[in-house]
């Protein structure tokens, strides 16, 4: 498989809605273009299993995201595929502007400080609503790092390493 094909989580699908087989989504960017020009999404089970879905319809309803699947028309037969995370190939998805990354290729890097102290390994990633948060785990320890400019002072997936510059107190605990 080249990176191209490479599978990308864009969402995790979090409930039922209603009785007629719709699915609740949470998606990792809030965007849901890509995924609407999209008939056909693979879904990856908690245990890694991978099953091709048709996605019949992916629409916005009360703030959150509602998905329907061909042949999944009542709740018992939805149900089962709550927890799957929806993926889709990576050269279906758009290339990111500058200074923009997917969160796949951010989850794993190494964090150091612009003086060179590594911190630990980007372990999770969230939204606020006003910017994504890294989760970053090393020695022990948890850091919050806010996906903001004058602290992100660079990011190379190449090499696997993200410098960040601290604000004062970022790194106390």
């Amino acid at each position: 498989m080249t990176d191209q094909d490479e599978l990308i989580a864009v969402g995790k699908i979090i409930g039922t809605h209603g009785i007629k087989g719709m699915l609740k989504l949470y998606s990792y960017s809030g965007n849901l273009d890509t995924l609407q020009k999209s008939d056909i999404v693979t879904l990856k089970s908690p245990t890694g299993k991978l099953q091709e879905m048709h996605l019949e319809t992916a629409a916005h309803h009360g703030g959150k995201f509602i998905l329907h699947f061909s042949g999944y028309d009542n709740i018992d037969q939805a149900l089962p595929l709550v927890g799957n995370e929806i993926c889709l190939l990576r050269s279906r998805l758009p290339k990111p502007d500058e200074d923009e990354y997917y969160w796949c290729d951010l989850l794993g890097l190494e964090v150091v400080t612009i003086s060179g102290d590594s911190i630990g390994v980007i372990a999770d990633i969230f939204e606020t609503g006003s910017s994504d948060i890294y989760v970053v785990r090393g020695s022990g320890k948890e850091y919050l790092i806010p996906a903001i400019a004058n602290v992100i002072t660079s990011v190379d997936i190449a090499s696997g390493k993200m410098v960040i510059t601290p604000m004062e107190g970022l790194l106390d605990l």
